[in-house]
């Protein structure tokens, strides 16, 4: 992403905060894993989104029609001496020069500095609840103002949730962002790809997550999250994520894996045979599954809603549950009473971005927000069959899910993560090395 991205979105937010406004914006602070073992940093995607700074220990503020600048950084002074130890750091120059900071300051010097800055602004917008220390911090600074007010110090009239603005802007994905996403994307169906090609009975599930970590890192990518590897019934399980287990001949494999890269979430899953061929039971529910996709993809269009892709599926699903047995009464009481729930028990998406499951509300008022260009959904139904005494014996353990990344556009939708087979004839073939 480069820095005129960033320009434009500071510019837009500072547009709607207005003159009078000041909003401010922590980074992520360094996070502890164990005694003095830190996990690996990652900003903020508010922080960075408006930003690109990468640095703990930062404070960005957005200050429209502020003379001397309207866009100022505190971040972390140069220290030769602990960039030996951690890495070089931007100071104050690198903050202007690298990242277009109108100006800069010590991060040391935020609690001098700041209150000057809320004092002329009736309102400040702040995201409460992300960082309970910087909340305090907040709080303090307005306090300290407050306490003057008797002096002629000016305090703020209103506190406005930031987040509210924010993450409405980044629900609208830019052509840079959407082709960031592609790429995102284009490494895990690569990673998936390379599980189909080396699964095979006696392998353990955390042997195939090692296949997805290796080629994620080797295009410079990380794990969004972490992986489901889900063989047999484990695939019943949503959030399965030991990975422990050895996959077993006849058993479905369940991988549910992305990556990030440059900041950006991918989000796919497939479902395939551990020895290459699907039994005609494990076929018969994955084609209602991939149907259901199917259906639900083409419902990401504009001008839909945001739940009418869910509704096709969840018609698609129910249908074909009623047709193997699986569900018995008539279509639309099936769907009304939502007895598909006990096999199908998720949404068929969430949004995704620079997190995978993205910010930016799924209604508007009452209603379900209509879908627009720009936005960018996972498209993924799913069937879990559990072990259950009331299921037939051939339909047990069989948990499968399908899962795709779709933009929506004026074109119609746009499946960022195509390319990686889903048809159960192909998967077959792929997996056989044909």
């Amino acid at each position: 992403m480069n820095r005129k991205e960033f320009e434009r979105r500071r510019k837009q937010l500072m547009r709607m905060v207005g003159t009078g406004g000041i909003a401010i914006l922590p980074a992520a602070p360094v996070r502890m894993r164990s005694r003095d073992v830190e996990y690996r940093y990652r900003q903020d995607s508010d922080f960075y989104y408006l930003t690109g700074f990468a640095e703990p220990d930062a404070v960005a503020v957005l200050a429209p029609g502020r003379e001397q600048g309207e866009y100022l950084l505190f971040c972390r002074d140069r220290d030769p001496e602990k960039e030996l130890w951690d890495g070089v750091r931007a100071g104050q120059d690198g903050a202007v020069a690298d990242y277009g900071a109108d100006d800069a300051f010590p991060i040391d010097d935020i609690d001098e500095i700041i209150p000057g800055l809320i004092e002329g602004c009736s309102r400040v917008y702040y995201t409460m609840g992300m960082y309970a220390d910087f909340d305090t911090r907040i709080a303090d600074w307005v306090n300290s103002l407050r306490s003057g007010a008797n002096r002629g110090l000016h305090t703020p009239q209103e506190f406005v949730a930031l987040d509210h603005l924010l993450h409405d802007m980044r629900l609208y994905k830019s052509r840079s962002e959407i082709s960031a996403m592609r790429k995102s994307a284009k490494v895990a169906v690569r990673a998936h790809r390379r599980a189909m090609r080396v699964t095979r009975p006696g392998l353990y599930e955390y042997e195939v997550e090692a296949e997805f970590r290796h080629e994620f890192r080797r295009h410079g990518a990380w794990a969004s999250y972490n992986p489901i590897v889900a063989g047999g019934a484990n695939a019943c399980t949503l959030h399965y994520v030991d990975n422990g287990e050895v996959l077993k001949d006849g058993d479905l494999l369940l991988i549910d894996a992305g990556c990030e890269l440059d900041y950006y979430a991918s989000d796919v899953t497939r479902t395939f045979p551990v020895n290459g061929r699907f039994s005609p039971e494990q076929r018969a529910v994955y084609e209602i599954v991939l149907e259901g996709q199917l259906a639900a993809i083409e419902k990401t269009v504009e001008g839909n809603h945001w739940n009418d892709p869910h509704d096709a599926a969840v018609r698609v699903i129910t249908k074909g549950l009623k047709k193997l047995g699986l569900l018995a009464g008539t279509l639309p009481k099936l769907i009304r009473e939502r007895a598909y729930r006990q096999f199908y028990m998720h949404k068929t998406g969430h949004w995704i971005g620079m997190d995978v499951h993205d910010v930016g509300d799924y209604k508007v008022g009452d209603e379900w927000r209509v879908l627009e260009n720009g936005m960018v959904t996972t498209v993924e139904p799913g069937i879990y069959i559990g072990n259950r005494r009331s299921i037939p014996k051939k339909f047990r353990n069989i948990g499968i899910r399908i899962e795709d990344d779709v933009a929506v556009t004026s074109k119609g939708p746009d499946v960022l993560s195509k390319g990686l087979a889903k048809d159960p004839d192909e998967i077959e073939a792929s997996m056989q090395g044909a």
